[in-house]
């Protein structure tokens, strides 16, 4: 059996999950993502008044001021938000947010006395945006919300026609100067680490460590190169019409997708097909298809 022969039979092996299957899958992620969030924030970033944004930064500087625990607060803000946003966003909004945004709170309740492992505000704010990181990374991946200040940009965007990006962004400045007013400077310097952490584990959990390349050949000899790839590479390919800027003739480009570890072999492949042709070779963050992992 040929290799095309195994990808067809393996595809149509394949079947993909049921809906009770998808949901339970999500709510499992959810749970994981949700726990791992609240030990992170109790261990690291309480104890070092370390608010790095959103809700839960929001949590830490009142418990900072007035002495209220964090899960209150959390609470207090996430349940009006919820309910704002079922108002205005519907009912397939609530279906997403409503237990991570009454489960998080919980968590961080129920382990409120867990001991910090350090007292270096560094770590802490490394360690826990690791663990912030991860935690709503499995909730993403879940296609699930923790809710939070969240909510909150996704409404400024749909009213105010503010980026959501940088609705966000606005959001979490917000409580990082807050800190720095409130508990220290130094504590704002900590939160922003902290929250660059906790965006690179967002990425690293979403696509993981493998990364693709994808490369955008320009030839002469299409069908040469094509033949290549198809059958000593294994990889398929994708024709684009292209045209010269300077000449405005028409250029055959193939776009191939491949691993790491093959793109030695694919430049290789391409040199001594068309000694002449232009490759372009870049990373891509995530591929999902035939002969690539499906998330």
């Amino acid at each position: 059996m040929s290799k095309q022969d195994v990808h067809k039979e393996n595809r149509r092996l394949r079947k993909p999950p049921g809906p009770k299957t998808e949901a339970a899958l999500s709510v499992a992620l959810l749970l994981i993502g949700a726990f791992l969030i609240a030990i992170s924030f109790n261990m690291f970033l309480v104890p070092l008044g370390i608010a790095s944004g959103g809700v839960s930064g929001i949590s830490i500087l009142v418990n900072h001021v007035w002495g209220i625990p964090p899960a209150y607060t959390q609470w207090a803000l996430n349940v009006p938000l919820f309910l704002l946003g079922l108002w205005l966003l519907g009912k397939r909004f609530a279906l997403k947010t409503a237990l991570g945004s009454f489960i998080l709170p919980l968590f961080v309740l129920l382990t409120s006395d867990w001991s910090p492992p350090t007292n270096n505000a560094m770590l802490a704010s490394i360690y826990g945006g690791i663990g912030v990181g991860a935690g709503l990374g499995l909730v993403f991946r879940g296609r699930a919300s923790t809710g939070g200040l969240d909510l909150a940009a996704q409404l400024l965007h749909r009213f105010t026609g503010v980026r959501l990006g940088l609705a966000v962004a606005c959001f979490d400045g917000f409580v990082i100067a807050a800190a720095g007013i409130l508990i220290a400077p130094e504590n704002a310097l900590y939160a922003l680490v902290g929250l660059f952490v906790t965006s690179k584990t967002i990425d690293f959990v979403q696509t993981g460590l493998a990364t693709s390349k994808v490369a955008f050949v320009i030839t002469d000899r299409p069908e040469e190169i094509t033949q290549v790839v198809l059958h000593d590479l294994d990889r398929g390919l994708t024709k684009l019409d292209g045209h010269g800027g300077y000449t405005g003739e028409a250029r055959n480009v193939l776009m191939v997708v491949v691993g790491q570890g093959e793109v030695s072999k694919l430049k290789g492949l391409v040199k001594a097909a068309d000694p002449d042709a232009f490759v372009i070779i870049s990373d891509t963050a995530e591929v999902l298809g035939e002969g690539f992992q499906l998330a």
